[in-house]
């Protein structure tokens, strides 16, 4: 029944809809790379890649093993990839330069949800893909592209099955990893409902919040009783990757807003990292991205590890975020 793996996919997808082979070539580096990380990710305390690496991240946040593992994979393949002029990593202070002739600009969470790593639960990478705007040696400044100027973006989960969901906006759609290391189509194109009874947020941080997501919440709670009619279930798994395949593959609103315990930082999640690629991904699927006042993929980037509120998904919830912070 499933037989189109994505390479397969890649040259007809990009063929119909017109789209560079050199992008082409660019995607499968990328996914070759994750094809490694699923391995060693698998075998976990067999490869000697679980716990503490001892060392921290430009956001001060202490590495596992397993995320500078992921990272130098991904460097290292993109290195050789001649597509690529430069990449950008949550785990890397600042961008790295690749091939100077290369169109192509690659940014990535090598190891989305690492926290998780030691108790087996989903992890992931996600990627995205802009093209390089000015000539000679590549800058900061061309990196700060909103999220409507990528071409691609993605992630692969290394879940239960190691999955990858991408797209080329021009629709997302979904692979499996056989046994033979191919990821297989197995989903035609995720379609997103415009309402859900379903939200996804660390209640822990509910004292923290600004006023208006304090009523959202609040909202949600009341369920049939309140002023939405109906009752909601609560999701965590704090892994970015798994609450957004949830989302897509049953519907539902993911939110990390903006906390008050550090007035300094506009939100959790990277956007560059994070926030554009997943967003790219929801409204490619019929969904919607907010940080509570703007879209997502309107944010004028100022820094390669600038931090947003997130809130995506199924599109009436946004809106309500969206109405009740006005």
């Amino acid at each position: 029944m499933f037989h189109t793996t994505f390479t397969d996919f890649l040259n007809q997808h990009f063929e119909q809809h017109n789209l560079s082979g050199s992008l082409k070539e660019t995607l499968n580096a990328i996914v070759a790379a994750c094809v490694q990380i699923s391995a060693k990710t698998r075998q976990g305390a067999l490869s000697g890649v679980l716990g503490e690496a001892g060392s921290g991240n430009i956001q001060g946040e202490a590495q596992k093993k397993l995320d500078v593992i992921a990272n130098q994979i991904l460097i290292d393949a993109l290195r050789q990839t001649p597509t690529v002029a430069g990449i950008a990593s949550e785990e890397e202070d600042n961008f790295v330069e690749t091939n100077e002739h290369g169109e192509y600009l690659v940014l990535f969470d090598p190891l989305d949800g690492s926290s998780n790593i030691d108790v087996n639960i989903s992890v992931g990478t996600i990627f995205s893909v802009l093209k390089k705007q000015s000539s000679g040696s590549l800058k900061t400044d061309d990196f700060l592209q909103n999220g409507r100027n990528q071409l691609a973006a993605g992630y692969v989960l290394y879940g239960v099955q190691t999955q990858l969901v991408f797209t080329a906006k021009h629709g997302v759609f979904g692979f499996t990893l056989n046994d033979q290391n191919q990821f297989i189509l197995t989903k035609d194109n995720f379609m997103l409902s415009e309402t859900t009874a379903e939200f996804a947020i660390n209640m822990s941080n509910q004292r923290h919040w600004e006023s208006p997501m304090q009523s959202y919440i609040a909202e949600l709670l009341a369920g049939i009783d309140g002023v939405r009619g109906k009752n909601y279930n609560m999701r965590w798994v704090a892994s970015m990757v798994a609450e957004v395949h949830r989302i897509l593959t049953r519907g539902g609103v993911f939110s990390y807003p903006f906390d008050k315990r550090d007035p300094a930082k506009p939100g959790k999640l990277r956007l560059m990292y994070e926030a554009n690629p997943m967003s790219l991904l929801i409204e490619q699927a019929g969904g919607l991205s907010s940080n509570a006042k703007q879209n997502i993929l309107d944010i004028q980037p100022t820094g390669l590890h600038q931090r947003v509120a997130v809130i995506l998904g199924a599109k009436e919830e946004v809106e309500r975020v969206n109405q009740l912070h006005a």
